[in-house]
Parts: structure tokens; C-alpha cells; sequence
């Protein structure tokens, strides 16, 4: 049976343990800013998969993540001591790809406003390919035709009466 809530109060207390041991205890002078962003634990309590991310360009990640691995064995005893569970986890680190994602997304947002930009400012001097309203007569017209039925049916009744009286005499 497994417990996911204690899965996740170990995963943060292994996160808070591993930062500050980051912080005080590993004194390697390959680890560049390290920002420890999350910690994940296996619902078996065996594995920790710890994220991070680190300040600087590749060289500072590199060295970063070899710092990581050989002060693996201090961190991991670090959290045994600080936790009290019977079996301590091991201890997997992992970059976190955060960061570049939102980056990236920023830099779909910024290439949409561009483009939302230009379609708006093409919009401002655009004009209707037909009338600008092919639906709807304008009320002069419409009044017009109102009144033109009108005389259009008044002939026709007296050219039918005329017809009529032409046809009786």
C-alpha cells in the first residue's frame, strides 16, 4: 500500500535538506549558483529525483552538474541524518527545463503581439472590398422604394379601370 502524502512531506523535506546542505555543508568550488527547484520521491520511499537549475552559461552547468554528482554521497547522508526515515532514498539530480520553457513561450508571446500589431496596424487603413454595407439600403433609398411600390400599385388599379372602361366602350 502506499502513502502519497508521505511521499510528498518526505519530497519536501528531502527539497529544504538538500538546499541547505547546498548552501553550508558542500564547499565544492566547481558548484556555481544552484537554485535546488523541486525534489520528487518515489511512492516506495526509495528514490529522489531532485531539480534544479543553475546561473550561468553551459561551462557553469557542466561544472555545476559534476559538483552535484561527486557531493552525491554527502547530500544523501545529509538527508538520512535530518529526515529519520528507516531507508534513505538515493538522490538522482536533474536540470530543470523550466526556465528555457517559459523563455521560450516569452518568446512566442512576443512574436504573437508583433504579428497582432501589424495585422492592427494594417486594419486601421482598410477599407470593405464592396460596399460597405451590401445588407442594408440607406433610408433615402429605402423610402424611395417604399413610395415608388406605392405609385407602382396605384397604376396598376387605374389602368385597370381605364382598361376596363376602354373595354365596356
Amino acid at each position: 500500500m502506499t502513502d502519497t502524502a508521505r511521499a510528498r512531506k518526505l519530497a519536501d523535506r528531502v527539497h529544504e535538506v538538500v538546499a541547505e546542505a547546498l548552501e553550508k555543508r558542500v564547499k565544492d568550488p566547481r558548484l556555481g549558483f544552484v537554485t535546488v527547484t523541486d525534489a520528487r520521491v518515489t511512492n516506495d520511499l526509495q528514490h529522489a529525483t531532485v531539480f534544479y537549475t543553475v546561473f550561468g552559461d553551459a561551462a557553469a552547468k557542466q561544472a555545476s552538474a559534476a559538483a552535484l554528482e561527486s557531493a552525491k554521497g554527502v547530500l544523501r547522508s545529509e538527508v538520512g541524518r535530518r529526515t529519520g526515515v528507516r531507508l534513505t532514498p538515493t538522490l538522482e539530480f536533474v536540470p530543470d527545463a523550466v526556465p528555457e520553457n517559459a523563455a521560450h513561450i516569452e518568446d512566442l508571446l512576443r512574436e504573437a503581439a508583433a504579428r497582432d500589431a501589424e495585422v492592427a496596424a494594417l486594419a486601421v487603413s482598410a477599407t470593405h472590398a464592396g460596399d460597405p454595407d451590401p445588407y442594408r439600403a440607406p433610408a433615402a433609398e429605402a423610402d424611395e422604394d417604399d413610395s415608388a411600390d406605392k405609385d407602382e400599385s396605384a397604376d396598376k388599379d387605374g389602368s385597370a379601370d381605364e382598361d376596363g372602361a376602354r373595354a365596356g366602350s
